[in-house]
């Protein structure tokens, strides 16, 4: 390694740099080229080894080593970066100049940046990514010393229906690496109510997209805190399905399976239907070995737990929906299991028993007691501009016959346009105005058999202003796809909630909650304790049957974060980083690859 990095500096010294200059053989060019390469490559790592840091290979529990990156990764380049924004790494400096960060957090912060090549890690120019908002998140649940100034940009942004980014935007360069800061004082202090805790800082965020089935194999080649908490978490479960699709994609995946689209009925025979048995067989959607063509019964009970555990109805017909849910290439399944599990990531490792969790891909409110699934039911989450947010809250009010105090978004593109071309549509409605908000209407609806609320909400406090709620509307629950409201959830039996969130109230009986729903008076009733409230946008998980789910991508997140992950698109314009020092060596390197392939 000594050797090795003398080349580095003999090639980083402006001398040696003069003289190249006057060497321009083909063969002394490969070498540069290596030279190069191996400069932009190789990062100088310095282990923290701290006492009572380990590894322990026996029992599978690994116990992190800090690791710090001295110089910058340049692997990574705007053509294959995670983010498509850099920053210049004198912000880095007087940032941490400006807010005299003590010398080990100091390290920390430039280690974190140099391993992402000064790329930023919160934002991209689209907004957002959802590791930020899964670390504010997670900041909220367990860190309330937050910077104030942070928490009220936050606040802001994450309320904001679109937001563009421009690295040339101070604020948000300031937001950035506050964000960074705050990160590893949480990562520092919280790391063991995370499902990241074995891993350092710089590793949980993606750098750069990768070979799906390279990122595979690092991923399970990574070590899990054998924990009990963690065991049964979700992310170990699908990390535990992430190495049976990885298995089945290095025996050569999947058949594509040609289906006519004509009926095949129970009893006959057709050689699609081999190629049907053997695709399940795959998977584990059925037993045994039998390949012949005809479609007996184990394969309509196949058929029918391959269409549950991928959000169809279990008809056990054979369906052009279910024949392309089969031909899912094997390489994208993966995909879609890795960016599933950086999402688990960020959810908080769950330690308390009793909590309800709603899954935006499945539409389906789960109850669980003990850490056991109690009962669960239909739900409409937000349309797609609307989107329902994934966060975590504590449900502690149940509010009987609510107002509805209508939303200034709604009011400003649907109420006020009603009402100039019908001037009743308020009093058809029961609805009032009780207020002014600038020039807007502050309007709401009375409690009712109209309210859109239904007859009962449940309030768990949180930045985005969503609830659970009954509806009217009861006949949403009879579709299979069901974004479409503006951002609440609606749940089909809100009266069974209620009557379960407060089933050790003795004061409060069924007939009482049945009363307060309908009796057109608004009441509220606080819960204690307070109800944990999980929102997740999982499209794929493991049930608690231990079968592997998949569901369909209904806000396009996926989509959007396998381009970032795994995408091919090389982005000419994006911004690179302004230290001219790495401008030329992205320069050199791809100059002198382009002149080798030639």
């Amino acid at each position: 390694m000594a050797g090795a990095h003398m080349l580095i500096f003999a090639f980083l010294h402006p001398i040696f740099r003069h003289m190249v200059c006057y060497l321009p053989s083909m063969r002394f060019t490969k070498y540069l080229a290596a030279i190069i390469f191996f400069c932009a490559c190789n990062t100088t790592e310095q282990k923290d080894n701290t006492p009572g840091i380990v590894h322990d290979s026996t029992t599978n529990v690994i116990v992190r080593t800090d690791t710090v990156y001295m110089t910058r990764n340049a692997l990574i380049t705007p053509a294959n970066s995670y983010s498509d924004l850099f920053l210049d790494s004198m912000a880095i400096e007087q940032f941490i100049q400006a807010n005299k960060l003590p010398a080990d957090d100091e390290k920390s912060f430039r280690s974190f940046y140099n391993y992402r090549n000064l790329q930023f890690a919160w934002f991209t120019s689209l907004g957002f990514t959802e590791q930020a908002k899964g670390f504010w998140n997670l900041q909220d649940k367990f860190d309330s010393k937050t910077d104030k100034v942070l928490r009220n940009k936050m606040d802001t942004l994450l309320n904001m229906d679109t937001l563009i980014i421009s690295r040339f935007d101070t604020s948000l360069l300031k937001t950035e690496l506050a964000l960074t800061n705050a990160y590893l004082q949480f990562y520092k202090n919280n790391r063991d109510n995370t499902q990241f805790a074995g891993l350092s800082p710089e590793k949980i965020i993606p750098v750069k997209k990768e070979n799906v089935l390279s990122l595979a194999d690092t991923l399970l080649e990574q070590h899990i805190d054998s924990s009990a908490n963690r065991i049964s978490s979700q992310y170990f479960l699908l990390k535990q399905k992430l190495q049976l699709y990885d298995s089945i994609a290095k025996q050569g995946g999947w058949r594509t399976i040609t289906f006519s689209g004509k009926q095949i009925k129970k009893g006959s025979s057709s050689p699609v239907i081999t190629l049907i048995k053997r695709r399940l067989q795959k998977t584990g959607d059925l037993d045994g070995a039998d390949s012949s063509r005809i479609f007996n019964d184990s394969l309509v009970t196949a058929l029918k737990k391959y269409q549950l555990h991928n959000g169809m109805k279990p008809t056990g017909l054979l369906t052009d929906t279910l024949i392309r849910s089969l031909n899912v290439p094997i390489d994208k399944r993966i995909q879609q299991i890795i960016i599933n599990l950086n999402r688990m990531q960020w959810m908080p490792a769950m330690q308390v028993e009793n909590y309800i969790s709603v899954n935006i891909p499945d539409f389906i409110l789960t109850v669980f007691e003990n850490k056991t699934k109690t009962f669960d039911m239909p739900v409409a989450v937000g349309k797609e501009g609307t989107n329902t947010t994934i966060f975590t809250g504590d449900l502690n009010q149940i509010v009987f016959s609510p107002y509805w105090n209508i939303p200034a978004s709604i009011v400003q593109r649907e109420i006020l346009p009603k009402l100039k071309l019908d001037p009743n549509y308020l009093k058809t409605r029961h609805m009032e105005i009780v207020g002014k908000n600038n020039s807007l209407p502050t309007i709401r609806q009375l409690p009712g058999p109209d309210n859109g609320l239904g007859k009962v909400k449940f309030l768990f406090p949180n930045r985005y202003d969503i609830y659970l709620h009954d509806t009217n509307a009861k006949d949403i629950f009879n579709k299979d796809k069901r974004a479409v409201s503006h951002g609440c959830i609606r749940i089909a039996d809100a009266e069974k909630l209620a009557n379960y969130l407060l089933r050790n109230t003795n004061s409060w009986t069924p007939e009482k909650v049945n009363a307060a729903m309908n009796g057109g008076k608004e009441q509220y009733v606080k819960l204690s304790p307070a109800m944990p409230v999980i929102i997740t946008y999982y499209t794929a998980w493991v049930d608690e049957t231990g079968q592997l789910n998949f569901r369909d991508d209904v806000y396009a997140n996926d989509k959007n974060i396998a381009l970032m992950m795994f995408g091919n698109y090389i982005q000419l314009t994006a911004p690179v980083a302004n230290d001219s020092s790495l401008k030329e060596k992205i320069i050199k390197v791809t100059k002198i690859l382009s002149h080798n392939k030639k």
